[in-house]
């Protein structure tokens, strides 16, 4: 392993696919960089999937800059491996100075360079001008503090799920109705395991919308919708700034791709509880919100979308199917106490997402949420900017579909 340099003028933090495409910047303007990440391999956190994990959006919404997808099923969707090959692939292709085995343990400013910054890793501290954090929006597992169950219990995380097997037998209590929730919850469903899927405040989406796939409309009114008033909202239209925390909208990418449905779920033999507040020894308690939350995914896509999507058509002068969506109707029963030893459940599977970590960056740039203070990814600090935050303009913004976006825009400040 080559040594670091001393300084460099740019430095990346973060080889995924966010960090990759700010290299592709760089190394596009002639800008002299080095590209900083903790793994081993490349890959990023797609590696941090469980094995069946095939991500949400389809192959063609994983063209990066310099290097579109070719490849023989665009309209299929990628397995883990897939994915993160794709972007150890583009790194090889636009030739990232990556630095792998490199762990950022302190970003702060260089006290014998004003103006600029110290980067101190597990390899020896760097000096530079620029610095783009691209370390993305999921960091550190989060569980429920009241979360005290019974040590008997297995509890598990989704970032340290990996199969079915791996876990005791018995049911599973799945605590988490975003993607990794509902994915996780059919899987084991699917595997004859006995599901309890603890539901929160979750919207869903249809897969398909007038006879396109629902990451065409995403993309489409990012990049196209404003020009037309129909883009995505911005994080400024946000009602409140703790929602940019918000869970993404459910839906699967496995078996071609399909939508998931709660309340079909419940008809197919998983059962449904309210959202969890807290474990006492072996009983878990969950909030009687369970009609509200339903009714809230229900309605989630129509009042979110829909209108954006129907001006959009018309204003684009699109010839498309009708909506051709089928409501689906069922009552589920209030659960608001399981005891999980007499119902057979061995298994508690976090899927409540993960909590911001910024403790290395000692920088005065952090807000009340523990997040950084941007606008569109640039902070307040000269020459500090951030890739891959939740909402960094838009709700596209942490997603494939509207990283390349941010990008672009952030290399266009450079010389603003």
């Amino acid at each position: 392993m080559a040594d670091l340099p001393t300084s460099t003028p740019a430095v990346v933090i973060g080889a995924g696919h966010s960090g990759l495409i700010m290299s592709h910047h760089l190394g596009e303007a002639g800008r002299e960089h080095l590209v900083l990440d903790r793994r081993a391999e490349l890959g990023g956190g797609w590696r941090d999937r469980w094995d069946a994990f095939q991500l949400v959006s389809p192959n063609y919404v994983t063209d990066l800059p310099g290097f579109p997808y070719r490849g023989p099923d665009p309209d299929g969707f990628m397995t883990r491996d897939e994915i993160a090959g794709r972007v150890a692939a583009y790194a090889d292709a636009i030739q990232a100075p990556v630095a792998l085995g490199t762990t950022v343990t302190r970003l702060a400013f260089d006290p014998a360079s004003p103006g600029g910054f110290l980067v101190e890793t597990t390899r020896g501290a760097i000096r530079a001008q620029e610095v783009v954090v691209a370390t993305g929006a999921f960091h550190t597992p989060r569980i429920p503090p009241t979360a005290t169950f019974n040590p008997g219990f297995l509890q598990v995380h989704a970032h340290h799920y990996r199969r079915e097997e791996q876990l005791p037998p018995g049911g599973v209590l799945v605590v988490g109705s975003g993607q990794t929730g509902v994915q996780l919850a059919e899987e084991l469903h699917a595997a004859g395991r006995s599901v309890t899927l603890s539901v929160g405040h979750c919207g869903r989406v249809p897969r398909r919308y007038r006879g396109r796939d629902i990451f065409w409309w995403l993309r489409s009114l990012a990049l196209d919708g404003p020009g037309l008033g129909a883009g995505l909202p911005t994080v400024d239209q946000l009602p409140d700034p703790r929602a940019i925390f918000a869970c993404n909208p459910h839906l699967s990418g496995h078996g071609g791709g399909h939508d998931t449905n709660l309340r079909r779920f419940a008809a197919d033999g998983i059962r449904l509880v309210g959202r969890f507040e807290r474990a006492d020894g072996h009983r878990a308690r969950f909030a009687p919100d369970l009609a509200a939350n339903l009714s809230f995914a229900d309605s989630f896509f129509d009042e979110r979308f829909r209108g954006l999507i129907e001006t959009f058509i018309e204003r684009a002068g699109l010839d498309l199917p009708p909506d051709d969506r089928v409501p689906f109707e069922r009552e589920v029963p209030e659960v608001t106490e399981l005891d999980l030893r007499a119902e057979g459940i061995s298994t508690v599977l976090w899927t409540t997402g993960y909590a911001p970590d910024y403790r290395w960056l000692d920088l005065p740039i952090l807000n009340e949420f523990g997040v950084p203070r941007h606008v569109r990814g640039i902070s307040e600090i000269p020459g500090l900017t951030f890739i891959g935050l939740l909402w960094q303009h838009s709700q596209a913004s942490a997603n494939l579909v509207g990283v390349a976006a941010d990008a672009a825009y952030l290399a266009s400040r450079w010389d603003a």
